[in-house]
């Protein structure tokens, strides 16, 4: 998030690769819920490998990277990308003199997005253009302003449920900690504040409830299982604060390895299989909804690779990448029934492995096993050269990262590694890493 304080956040610092990183982990899905994102089956031309190897190691964490708020340096293997917070202070929406709570209208029927409902808005322009999609969805779209110690920011989230639950990025909200404070501008001009239900770090999600509401419009969720490169979509938010802005653009690849972190030094990278788009997405838009032509939303936008403006802001040059919405969803249910979001893991410490040519990343090569732990039980060794995950090619330890982040503890994953120059399968029923933030 853009920060208003003294101390510059956002100053571009070097990269230093580490050389050990934590074992790879993804969000776990809520109860009945066997799935959070995954790859297309083996050769799909929709599949979008990365092309680039990585200078990078992945172990329980995520791979490191450039910053969530900095104007990151690109990593080899890696997208370099700032994540969207807000515009600079209180921008878009100006609060009123006195927050407004307006209770809407509709009592007490709750009708929640995430359980498959919504009461998006109808509308008679015609389908498939970006006007009816802009009027269908902009109702389920808000504007959150943060103030918290010496900091103020805004960005996006949108409206999950009729009484108020609003799915964000964790570095939107994240400013307040726990004595700041939280507005949320709404569509038709209302204000009112809000408070953080529950937040997931490693996954850049929140959730937060605005004080007061009913009768709000639920945005329609779709899936992001079945996108396909090229398909248009469009992205509302309110970059640099200028709430309601529409951009449109298409799907310009899908399971793009993306890590960033904030660049205080103060959090654990995020890392998660992109979903990559051309659409203008810039500082505020984070949080906010990337959707397809009939008005569903199909990701959480959340960074972006940046260029600057001649003020020094960071702004878009169309590398646009968003949190798959498939993943959203189960996190954001675990978030409102009040758990813990357990992230699974295969239990490995790996580094990238380049071919002869000593620059094309080939796969992630095992440096450390954890005891007992999934990659040993599946009967991993140190050397092993991970080069696949259900078949889908990992050219960097990044992308079994962002691989393994789509699945949930307990399922089962087919690992193509070689060994000695042969090439094997292994079976691994994924453990988890208990819902730890580090």
């Amino acid at each position: 998030m853009f920060m208003t304080d003294s101390h510059d956040p956002f100053a571009d610092k070097p990269y230093t690769p580490p050389t050990t990183e934590p074992t790879v982990e993804v969000p776990a899905a809520a109860e009945d819920d066997g799935y959070t994102h995954r790859y297309p089956t083996a050769g799909d031309p929709y599949a979008a490998a990365p092309d680039e190897p990585a200078a990078t190691t992945a172990t329980t964490a995520v791979a490191a990277s450039p910053r969530r708020r900095g104007r990151g340096k690109k990593v080899a293997g890696a997208v370099a990308f700032l994540l969207l917070a807000g515009g600079v202070g209180f921008g878009g929406a100006a609060l009123q003199d006195e927050l407004q709570d307006d209770n809407g209208g509709n009592g007490g029927n709750v009708v929640s997005s995430l359980d498959g409902g919504n009461d998006a808005k109808q509308t008679s322009l015609p389908a498939g253009t970006v006007e009816q999609v802009a009027a269908k969805v902009l109702p389920s779209v808000v504007q959150i302003n943060v103030k918290g110690g010496q900091e103020s920011g805004s960005g996006t989230g949108i409206i999950v449920s009729s009484d108020g639950n609003i799915l964000t990025n964790n570095h939107v909200v994240s400013v307040a900690g726990d004595d700041g404070t939280i507005t949320v501008a709404f569509n038709d001009g209302t204000n009112t504040t809000a408070k953080i239900i529950g937040t997931d770090p490693k996954t850049d999600l929140a959730v937060i409830k605005a004080t007061g509401k009913t009768g709000l419009t639920a945005a329609s969720l779709g899936t992001s299982a079945d996108l396909k490169v090229g398909q248009e979509v469009v992205a509302i938010g309110s970059p640099f604060g200028l709430e309601s802005t529409v951009t449109q653009g298409i799907v310009s690849a899908l399971n793009r390895p993306v890590s960033s972190s904030d660049g205080t030094g103060a959090s654990q990278p995020t890392t998660f299989p992109a979903v990559q788009t051309d659409a203008a997405i810039n500082p505020g838009n984070s949080g906010g909804p990337l959707v397809d032509l009939d008005g569903n939303v199909i990701a959480i936008n959340s960074a972006i690779r940046s260029g600057t403006t001649t003020s020094g802001d960071a702004g878009s040059i169309g590398l646009g990448f968003a949190i798959p919405i498939d993943l959203a969803k189960n996190v954001a249910k675990q978030l409102l029934d009040g758990k813990t979001v357990e992230h699974a893991q295969i239990g490995v410490s790996v580094e990238n492995f380049l071919g002869e040519d000593g620059i094309t990343g080939i796969g992630a090569e095992v440096k450390e096993l954890t005891a007992d732990g999934a990659g040993e039980q599946a009967g991993l060794k140190v050397g092993d050269v991970i080069t696949a995950v259900n078949g889908n090619l990992i050219p960097t330890s990044e992308a079994l990262v962002a691989a393994v982040r789509g699945f949930n503890p307990g399922e089962k994953v087919t690992l193509t590694y070689t060994r000695g120059g042969q090439k094997s399968d292994a079976e691994v029923t994924l453990g988890s890493d208990g819902g730890t933030t580090e």
